[in-house]
């Protein structure tokens, strides 16, 4: 696909509010479970060809285009993709390409409330890589939560059978180790989890592990921003992957590396989602400040919005 930027041959700028480089990945959502929650409200604003963004830092809400002659390609990061099947459809009729970042854990009720349970993830993962190729399906397992129950042994035997049945549908897992930050300590403080952080070498040894059991399966295992445990065979992770999307599109896709945070490989996106809207109830999540509030944010969520 060439992406075409409106007015960049004549020189012209962009008008306020939108954002300044218009050929974009855009990311649906790292704030939030678009696929899961928000899919009709998605489809809207893909057939309206824009929407508009709230700033998460304060200021002006800002366009973002979707077209196909400004939108290279769409990153999915969901828990249950099931709802989004309908648009995936709409999005690949559009000849835009895709991929999902689906997060499947395997964790107990307690830590993931409302998650969906593995078993309905992996059969819709295999409707989509059969409808629309395994190159779309990258498998998360991610957050790496180490408690007394979710000890490194458990993780091992979990992680081996969960890649035992998602081999088949894609080629890479990324993992990351939880990251403790104010919103998710409040958070698993109040559901009562007791939860460490264990130190480098503990961490690049469960790493270990846990990508030989993935060689094992003919997966590949990346490590999401967290540089310092990239040691081989573990590679640091592209979570917003313009080498994939365009192995997707079947067309180059040019995109220079932004990330997020320090040791984030992510190619430059523009993420549509929004926080504290997110309403699986996961205890370790840095994107609710409380379940409250996300309940709240979705029950006066408006599909037919120009944002969420």
């Amino acid at each position: 696909m060439t992406c075409k930027r409106p007015g960049a041959e004549k020189g012209n700028r962009p008008a306020a509010g939108e954002i300044k480089a218009r050929c974009m990945i855009i990311s649906a959502s790292y704030r939030t479970d678009i696929p899961a929650f928000y899919g009709a409200w998605f489809a809207a604003r893909l057939a309206a060809g824009e929407c508009y963004v709230r700033n998460p830092y304060g200021g002006a809400p800002y366009r973002v285009a979707s077209d196909p002659d400004s939108a290279e390609g769409f990153i999915f990061w969901t828990r249950n993709p099931r709802p989004f099947l309908p648009v995936l459809g709409q999005v690949a009729a559009r000849r835009q390409p895709f991929m999902l970042q689906t997060t499947i854990t395997g964790y107990p009720r307690a830590i993931d409330r409302h998650v969906p349970p593995p078993a309905p993830v992996i059969r819709t993962l295999a409707t989509i890589a059969r409808d629309h190729g395994p190159e779309v399906v990258v498998w998360r397992y991610d957050p790496i939560l180490l408690t007394d129950h979710l000890t490194a042994a458990w993780h091992r035997r979990n992680f081996a059978g969960l890649a035992s049945r998602l081999a088949p549908l894609t080629d890479e897992v990324v993992v990351s180790f939880a990251h403790f930050y104010v919103k998710s300590t409040r958070n698993l403080a109040a559901a009562g989890i007791a939860w460490r952080d264990p130190p480098v070498d503990e961490k690049r040894a469960l790493l270990a592990d846990l990508a030989e059991i993935a060689g094992n399966y003919g997966l590949a295992l990346t490590v999401c921003s967290q540089s310092d445990l990239a040691v081989a065979p573990v590679a640091a992770a592209r979570c917003v992957d313009a080498g994939r999307l365009a192995r997707v599109g079947g067309q180059p896709i040019v995109a220079r590396t932004k990330g997020n945070r320090p040791g984030c490989l992510c190619a430059e996106s523009r993420d549509i989602g929004v926080y504290d809207s997110c309403v699986h109830g996961c205890t370790y999540c840095y994107a609710v400040r409380a379940p409250a509030a996300a309940v709240a944010k979705r029950a006066a969520h408006v599909a037919t919005a120009d944002r969420l």
